[in-house]
C-alpha cells in the first residue's frame, strides 16, 4: 500500500474534489479498530449520512477463503491475479477498507481521465463523483451506458450523479 500521513488529509483532498451537486452531501468514512487483534476496520461512503457502501474487515477473510480454494499450481501471485476472484470481488462488492484506501490513494494520484477508464470500481466510483468530470464527459458516459452493466453497488454511484446533474 502507498504510504499517507493520515486518514484525515485524504479524506479532505477527496471531499474537495467532489462536485458542486454532492458537495456536503457524500461523506468518506475509514477506522481502523487499532485496540483489536490485527486492526480491524471499515470503511464507507455516505450520502446524507446514508451509507451507500461499506467495505468491512470481514471481507478480507472472505478474501483469503476465495485466495485458499484456488488450485496454487499455476503460480499466479497467489490469486489476486485471477481474473475470476477478480470478477467475484467486483460484482458483490468483497473489498475492505484497506482495498477502499488504497483504491483512495491512486485515485488521488491518475488523471480523470485514467480513473474514469480505472478497472478498479472504487477508483471509477470516486471518478464519477469528481467535479473535474465535466457535463459532456456524463453525457458521453450516459450514451455509452456501459455503466449499466457494472455492479449495483458500483452502478449507484453513476445514477446518482446523472440524476443529480439532470443528465
Amino acid at each position: 500500500m502507498n504510504h499517507y500521513k493520515s486518514w484525515s488529509g485524504i479524506k479532505k483532498q477527496l471531499s474537495e474534489l467532489l462536485c458542486d451537486s454532492l458537495r456536503n452531501r457524500i461523506t468518506y468514512f475509514l477506522t481502523h479498530y487499532n485496540k483489536v487483534h490485527d486492526s480491524y476496520g471499515r470503511a464507507a461512503i455516505r450520502l446524507d449520512g446514508k451509507k451507500l457502501v461499506c467495505f468491512s474487515w470481514i471481507n478480507m477473510y472472505r478474501q483469503e477463503d476465495d485466495i485458499s480454494q484456488l488450485d496454487f499450481t499455476a503460480a499466479d501471485n497467489w490469486g489476486y491475479d485471477s481474473p475470476e476472484i477478480k470478477a467475484k470481488w467486483d460484482a458483490i462488492g468483497q473489498y475492505y477498507e484497506d482495498d477502499f484506501l488504497e483504491a483512495a490513494l491512486t485515485f488521488l494520484n491518475l488523471p480523470i481521465e485514467k480513473a474514469l477508464e480505472s478497472d478498479n470500481y472504487i477508483i471509477k466510483i470516486f471518478a464519477i463523483m469528481d467535479r473535474r468530470t465535466g457535463k459532456r464527459t456524463l453525457q458521453r458516459i450516459k450514451e455509452n451506458g456501459q455503466y449499466l452493466y457494472y455492479p449495483e453497488w458500483a452502478k449507484q454511484f453513476y445514477q446518482l450523479r446523472l440524476e443529480i446533474d439532470k443528465i
